[in-house]
């Protein structure tokens, strides 16, 4: 559903949802909250991907699909579309997949990670340079994962701002106002159980409880919203709300 009326006056934000399970969802609310407007493109619906002009940032949001599939159309340009906003100074959050996209468009690699799928409430492994990022600096807490891809190698100057203890690099500022995260601010308890129940066959092959795995993620609820509050209102001020 794209805006356009002509009398936005706060931070105007071009969205890419890649598929209908992975939509902006609370983040959105959070941002339109800290005083953007969300002009949210959906090309696996037909959605013609537009360009920057217009926007004073730029979110990419998750899908199932590898960022590197490039039999998925608009993977390329979108990827085209976060180098323009890094070479303009526009700024870029992206989410999962748009974590993975942005590194690899601007020189990293990304693959399957070979630990497997990530799943569930994990701690994000904050480095130091976190303390200080625009972005993630209060963002303190754990966080929701649901992904099997990772960004493997980080594009020539890259920041890391977070990695596991078991090796994954989880969020990092890939250009000077380009940022990815591994993590998902905007699962909340129904986005959850869709993803469980695409993945409960793989989850049950696995001995995963997936119960468990949701249980957890409710249980710490309060602090993920304060985080994802916390993070958009950052984002948003980087827009120039």
């Amino acid at each position: 559903m794209a805006v356009t009326a002509d009398d936005v006056t706060g931070p105007r934000l071009l969205v890419v949802e890649h598929q209908a399970t992975c939509p902006p969802g609370p983040l959105g609310a959070w941002l339109a909250e800290a005083g953007c407007t969300l002009d949210v493109v959906r090309p696996y619906d037909g959605d013609p991907l537009p360009g920057l002009d217009g926007h004073d940032g730029l979110l990419v949001m998750g899908g199932s699909m590898d960022a590197f599939d490039d039999d998925v159309p608009w993977l390329a340009p979108t990827r085209a579309l976060v180098v323009d906003a890094a070479e303009r100074g526009v700024p870029v959050l992206g989410v999962c997949l748009g974590h993975q996209l942005a590194a690899l468009a601007l020189g990293g690699t990304v693959g399957r990670n070979p630990r497997g799928q990530q799943v569930g409430l994990r701690d994000v492994g904050r480095t130091e340079a976190a303390a200080t990022d625009p972005l993630l600096a209060e963002v303190t807490g754990p966080a929701v994962f649901w992904n099997q891809d990772v960004v493997l190698e980080p594009p020539p100057g890259a920041v890391e701002l977070a990695r596991a203890a078991t090796g994954e690099l989880q969020a990092a500022r890939w250009a000077d106002r380009v940022w990815g995260l591994q993590w998902h601010p905007e699962a909340d308890a129904a986005i959850l159980d869709d993803w469980a129940r695409k993945d409960a066959e793989r989850h049950l092959e696995r001995g995963l409880d997936q119960a468990e795995v949701l249980a957890a993620v409710d249980a710490a609820r309060d602090g993920l919203d304060r985080d994802g509050h916390r993070l958009a209102a950052a984002f948003a001020r980087e827009a120039g709300a």
